[in-house]
């Protein structure tokens, strides 16, 4: 079983993996992300490391026999002219300049590559825990209805759209009407958004109808960067007065699977999974 470094950001998805390698009895070892990385994360064995300090992060990985590394969790886009490198970052970081300004997706591939090269085998989060995605059909009691069709494959058709355009993973659709797209601000702050709009062209608590879908943008590394949800994404999917959320099979993460499930069945929402494209 290869030993793996687990590149943790921001939110619950690295909180989950590493307690789930320490109940597998994988050997791993928590290369957090400073600025981003939870408190929590500091009871496992590891290390705190700047975005631009390459060169520490391959010599704590290699001198920890860790083979293979998996990168999860939140991290905001730095200011670039704001980091402070170490002696390999300073070689690294016109690269991953060059790739920003051609969208996410290839800054992601750049740093990827740049871990690669160290020889490190990258692993996906679904890779480390395989039934964190979403499966085929409802997850949960709750399934779509013959109203919600018509927006789900809207919202699927949306989201694949931005998704091509590398500005976001996800789009939400209330009777035909795309009332938000997701950017920069994620998938949280967009449901605020919706929200935010009048009771008559979205649903509510006690009427709910149209839908969030996510899906993967179509040249996106998997790797690293699938689309997630979680409790506080159906939470707030309810709040904005949605009926369900949608994703491909295979293709969406799901952050504390057991929740999820809990809270969209308390809150009668459904969780569907669609055949991926």
């Amino acid at each position: 079983m290869r030993k793996l470094g687990l590149i943790a950001g921001g939110g619950a998805l690295p909180i989950e993996l590493a307690a789930h390698c320490e109940r597998a009895g994988r050997p791993f070892f928590v290369m957090r992300v400073k600025g981003f990385a939870d408190a929590s994360l500091e009871q496992y064995p590891g290390a705190e490391v700047g975005i631009a300090e390459f060169g520490k992060a391959f010599k704590a990985l290699k001198d920890e026999g860790c083979e293979a590394v998996c990168f999860a969790g939140v991290v905001d886009r730095p200011d670039f002219s704001a980091l402070i490198p170490d002696f390999r970052g300073v070689k690294v970081l016109p690269g991953l300049i060059k790739a920003a300004r051609e969208g996410d997706d290839a800054l992601l591939r750049r740093v990827l590559s740049e871990f690669e090269k160290e020889g490190f085998v990258v692993e996906g989060a679904h890779e480390v825990r395989g039934e964190m995605t979403l499966p085929l059909g409802p997850l949960g009691r709750y399934a779509p209805r013959e109203q919600h069709g018509a927006d789900i494959d809207r919202a699927l058709t949306v989201a694949r759209a931005i998704g091509g355009l590398d500005v976001g993973q996800g789009a939400v659709v209330c009777d035909g009407l795309v009332l938000a797209v997701e950017a920069q601000e994620g998938t949280d702050a967009m449901l605020r958004r919706v929200a935010d709009l009048p009771q008559a062209v979205r649903g509510c608590p006690e009427a709910p109808k149209g839908v969030l879908a996510k899906a993967p943008k179509p040249i996106q590394e998997t790797k690293v960067d699938l689309p997630t949800i979680g409790v506080a994404t159906i939470q707030r999917a309810a709040r904005a007065g949605l009926a369900g959320v949608v994703g491909e099979a295979g293709r969406l993460l799901i952050v504390d699977r057991d929740q999820v499930i809990a809270c969209a069945d308390d809150l009668g929402l459904f969780v569907y999974g669609v055949e991926p494209r």
